[in-house]
């Protein structure tokens, strides 16, 4: 059966993970272009503000505070949405949780959380999600990062359950498109993006944890989420700057790993800027939440031609042939004033003239 996803408007989105950043981000965005949300996070007080402010602008939304990690929270999620809305189109997973420190100084139970919240969380609700759309078509989108191709130092757990989430999401779209299941599964990777991200991080380094750069807005990957929602698409990178990361880095391993030693020093993924009061270490516990942005107001791109390119490639396709065939028109007509100047300068001494 082939797959048909309904304009943005049309939707009911779930988002797990809504209550901040990415997952707030693609709320907002979603909700303002008309489709139901109904988003999912451990802090209540975070998600109440949400939808009142979404509802205050005119959209619908809801919301039920749960830890995507405990057991039967999707079943209940699906049905929460159902209940409030109808149904589900979509199903966002975003919900994730990290630390910064040396692999040998994280525990097996802070690794494990990890992999409870980011993987395990998300296999659960991606297998819920798939199959109540089986029968009715939809969407699964599941964030994923450019560090499920290339891993950094400081922030192992993270990048291994990254990369466990890349094989799921390619494992679940096959699956699904052998059985001709009506459901699209797009892996969404993003760069680094500017998001509470470090200051909920369990950090255990001498100094306050920051990305390093390039950093992205979180409004281009709350974009990837809202075009994926409504076409289907393998995958969508976030950001040029992962494309060297999920390209060039797995094809040169070791050269690779020299530059993100250098690049994932301690130096470049600490600051001085300290977490805001009360956010630092949500590893365990919900902390405050509520923003889409980090505290530490770093520069951060707001436009991603790489993005544009993966969302409308034959009209990316059609400016660069267009690009290239002015380009060739300028080169034959200078090549042509060449020749006939050559030319004129033969003449010139074939009549003895200087």
């Amino acid at each position: 059966m082939a797959v048909s996803l309904k304009p943005l408007s049309d939707q009911v989105m779930v988002i797990v993970g809504g209550s901040s950043g990415i997952g707030l981000a693609a709320a907002r965005r979603a909700a303002a272009a008309g489709a139901k949300v109904v988003l999912a996070a451990r802090n209540g007080e975070a998600l109440d503000e949400a939808v009142v402010a979404i509802r205050n602008k005119g959209g619908e939304a809801s919301s039920l505070d749960l830890d995507i990690a405990d057991e039967g929270a999707a079943e209940r999620l699906l049905v929460h949405a159902i209940e409030t809305f109808g149904r589900v189109d979509t199903w966002v997973n975003d919900a994730a949780a990290a630390l910064y420190a040396r692999v040998e100084d994280v525990t097996l139970e802070e690794h494990r959380r990890v992999f409870d919240v980011g993987y395990f969380g998300l296999v659960e609700a991606s297998l819920v999600a798939a199959k109540y759309l089986r029968a009715n078509g939809g969407a699964i989108i599941n964030i994923g990062s450019v560090l499920s191709n290339r891993a950094i130092p400081l922030q192992g757990p993270y990048c291994a359950m990254k990369a466990a989430v890349m094989q799921f999401t390619d494992t679940l779209r096959m699956e699904l498109e052998r059985d001709g299941a009506p459901v699209s599964v797009t892996l969404i990777k993003p760069a680094a993006i500017d998001t509470m991200y470090p200051e909920h991080a369990r950090n255990k380094l001498d100094k306050p944890a920051r990305l390093p750069q390039p950093l992205y807005d979180a409004e281009l990957v709350a974009k990837a989420i809202c075009f994926a929602a409504q076409k289907q698409r393998r995958s969508l990178i976030v950001g040029g700057g992962g494309l060297a990361l999920t390209t060039l880095a797995p094809a040169l391993p070791r050269l690779a790993d020299k530059g993100m030693e250098l690049v994932g020093g301690e130096a470049m993924q600490t600051t001085d800027v300290p977490p805001a009061p009360g956010t630092a270490d949500n590893l365990f516990e919900p902390r405050r939440d509520g923003r889409v942005e980090g505290n530490q107001e770093p520069f951060k791109r707001k436009t991603s031609l790489f993005l544009e390119a993966q969302m409308h490639p034959l009209a990316t396709a059609a400016v660069l042939g267009s690009v290239a065939a002015g380009a060739l028109f300028l080169w034959a007509k200078e090549e042509n004033r060449d020749i006939g100047t050559a030319e004129a300068q033969r003449r010139i001494r074939a009549a003895g003239m200087s």
